[in-house]
């Protein structure tokens, strides 16, 4: 996975843009609204999602396994400390943060890694903090596509594995972990207008006190 993204940013650079997604813009709104103030950003990229928290007055830590993507943020100006590594070695601190916010991340992950992945999420939550997913829907274009793994489980193409999520996984992988509600949105590929947008599903999930 790290050669894949890494090879991937040398190549391509800042290769979906700067427009942050739709999702990010959203949870944006949602945070504020609940007085979210420090958030971390497992999958952070070179920082395009991450800008719209910042540009609000929220704080934002990022976990990244790409080397290049953060040098490619750090070379447009995002400043807020960034955790190299994959998300399957989390914990990288042991702070608490008042939210968590995932874009299209955790369904490149396999089944033990995805369990880990939400868990280590949930235990870096305050008490009454959420955290919120972005994952592919089994509407999207790509679901069946490349070589099946397993169950909702495709390489769609060399070194990108996808696990696609629908209303019964999503119940089955994060109800334990105070899922509160979730939701499809079409995300727009914002840098190439003719590509048709992608069905992700957007989940949320609450730590109770």
């Amino acid at each position: 996975m790290t050669e894949f993204w890494e090879s991937s940013f040398i190549e391509k650079q800042t290769m979906w843009g700067f427009e942050p997604t739709d999702s990010a813009i959203v949870t944006k709104d949602f945070f504020l609204e609940r007085n979210v103030k420090d958030i971390l950003v497992p999958g952070i990229g070179y920082g395009r999602n991450a800008k719209v928290f910042i540009d609000n007055g929220i704080k934002v830590t990022g976990i990244e396994i790409s080397k290049t993507a953060i040098d490619l943020a750090r070379q447009n100006g995002l400043d807020s400390s960034i955790f190299h590594g994959s998300v399957t070695d989390m914990p990288f601190d042991d702070k608490l943060y008042d939210g968590i916010f995932s874009y299209a991340l955790i369904h490149l992950l396999n089944n033990r890694e995805r369990e880990k992945f939400i868990k280590d999420c949930y235990n870096q939550l305050k008490p009454n903090g959420y955290m919120i997913f972005t994952a592919v829907s089994k509407k999207a274009p790509m679901f069946g596509q490349g070589k099946q793994l397993d169950k909702d489980y495709f390489e769609i193409m060399e070194g990108v594995k996808m696990f696609f999520y629908d209303s019964d996984s999503i119940k089955q992988e994060f109800e334990k972990y105070g899922l509160v509600e979730f939701s499809e949105i079409d995300e727009p590929t914002k840098d190439m207008k003719n590509k048709p947008p992608v069905k992700f599903l957007i989940v949320k999930c609450k730590k109770e006190l």
